[in-house]
Parts: structure tokens; sequence; C-alpha cells
């Protein structure tokens, strides 16, 4: 039992240290925006303007669209969703659908918003994980070309975020990466750091891909896709050619293959030359 001056001095010292600590992290205010990027040095939400790309302006990925305008139905619904990862060719438009659906869905539903996380970030997953659990907004958190060739730690904490320890994952939150990586580990053994390392790394990187229900492939285009995104742009933005295919076939080879994304520089590069805006 302590004597009266001892618990004042111990008062006097929690005092002091109550003073000392940081002031409690205010609640983040989600109402500014539909998309938001998360500082993870800070704990910060900023938000960012709406994604000026519209969902009908991504040709030639009708499948892979459609597959997550019924996810997120679903999940701005509340009913039950699983993550996803994008994976497939670079340039076939991963990112792109990620962030048009969810605008798309957010003017349906406004309580959703999409938190984009860097992926040098992703050990503050299972810190953010808990900041919006229990917000009354639903959640996309989203990385692009999320990968692990810095090891296994990142994996590790993937997989804690998504596993959600004795609590479980939040209800109100989905996670969706996109890689140009199947099973997000690196190409060769030669990028790890030994056999051991290595070995760790692929069974930590298999083992978070286990983990997303859900597995949308983006393959590389073909010809006849690539010239009827070509046609279908110049149609809906007024351009004309003459050699319209064989430009955009020597386009294409010139930046080393065909893809949603070199065709629209194409389109952009036509638009430009002919002396009219884009829209977007």
């Amino acid at each position: 039992m302590t004597d009266a001056p001892t618990q004042a001095l111990l008062a006097r010292i929690a005092d002091a240290l109550e003073r000392l600590a940081p002031p409690p992290r205010p609640a983040p205010d989600f109402t500014a925006a539909k998309l938001f990027h998360y500082e993870a040095d800070i704990g910060g939400f900023n938000p960012a303007p709406d994604y000026r790309l519209p969902l009908d302006l991504l040709l030639g990925i009708d499948r892979q669209k459609k597959q997550l305008v019924e996810t997120l139905r679903r999940f701005s619904a509340g009913l039950p969703s699983n993550h996803a990862l994008l994976w497939g060719v670079r340039g076939t438009g991963k990112s792109s659908v990620v962030k048009a659906v969810a605008m798309a869905q957010a003017a349906i539903t406004p309580a959703l918003k999409l938190v984009e996380i860097d992926r040098d970030h992703i050990a503050a997953l299972p810190a953010l994980f808990e900041r919006l659990r229990g917000c009354p907004e639903r959640f996309v958190v989203f990385c692009d070309d999320l990968s692990f060739d810095e090891g296994a730690a990142a994996a590790k904490s993937l997989k804690s975020a998504l596993e959600g320890g004795v609590l479980g994952p939040p209800e109100n939150l989905l996670f969706m990466a996109t890689s140009n990586r199947r099973h997000l580990a690196p190409q060769t053994h030669d990028e790890a750091k030994g056999m051991l390392a290595a070995a760790e790394q692929a069974e930590e990187t298999v083992s978070v891909s286990d983990r997303f229900g859900l597995w949308i492939g983006f393959p590389g285009m073909d010809q006849p896709t690539y010239l009827t995104v070509i046609n279908a742009y110049a149609e809906r933005f007024g351009l004309a050619a003459p050699d319209l295919d064989r430009r955009a076939l020597q386009w294409a080879q010139l930046r080393g293959g065909r893809s949603g994304r070199v065709a629209f520089q194409f389109i952009r590069d036509l638009a430009g030359e002919q002396g009219k805006a884009l829209p977007v």
C-alpha cells in the first residue's frame, strides 16, 4: 500500500505522460471525395479528384468489366464478396477499370469510397484496415502494381490484413490489387536474396494470392480486337483517316505490342494531329 506522497507523485507522473502523449487521431472525413490516397507515413487520407475516364471508354475488356461491376454491386449492397486480384499484361486496363467501376458504383451508392495505398506501404495495411473498421462507409482499398520483390515481410502484412486476426476482416472493406504476375512473386529466384529467402518468399506470396477469391486475367490484345478498339475510339471522337488501320498497327509495332493503353495513346496523338480535343 503506497503512502499519500507516493500516490501524489504517481498522479503527477501520469498527468505529465498524458500531456506528452500525442492527441488522439481525428476521425477521417470521407465526405470530401469518392477517391482517396492513403498517406501511410502520417496516417492521413488525401481526397483525390474524380477519375475522369468513364467506364464505357474501356474497350476490349467486356468480360473483366462485367465481373468487377457485379462484385462491387454486391459489396455495395452488403452481400458477400471476394477480394480481387487483377493480373496480366501491362497496359490492358487493370488499374483503370478498378477506378472507373468504383466511380460508377459510387454514383449509385454514395457511401462507397476507394482508398488507394502505394505498394511500398503494404506493411501499413493491417493498421489501415483497423482504422476503416466500423466506419459507416464501405471501402475498396486498392493497390496498383502489387508484387513482393522486397521480400516476404510485405506478403505477411497483407496476409495478416486480409485475415483480420481474431476480429476477422472488416465487413465494410474489400481489397483489390493489380499485378503483372499471377502469384505476385518475383519472376526468378535471382530476384530474392539466397535460396532460403527465395523459398520463404515463394511460400508467402503464393499463400497471399490464395486469399484473393476472385482472380481476373487480362491477356494481351489480339490484332482484330485492337483494330476494333481503334475504330470505336475514332468514331466516338469524330476522328477520320484513310489509312487508320495501317497507322494504328505501325503505332503498336513501335510501342512493342497491342493494348488498350497503346490504342488510346494512338487516338490521343491522332486527335492532336487533327486539332481536336478529347474529353479525357
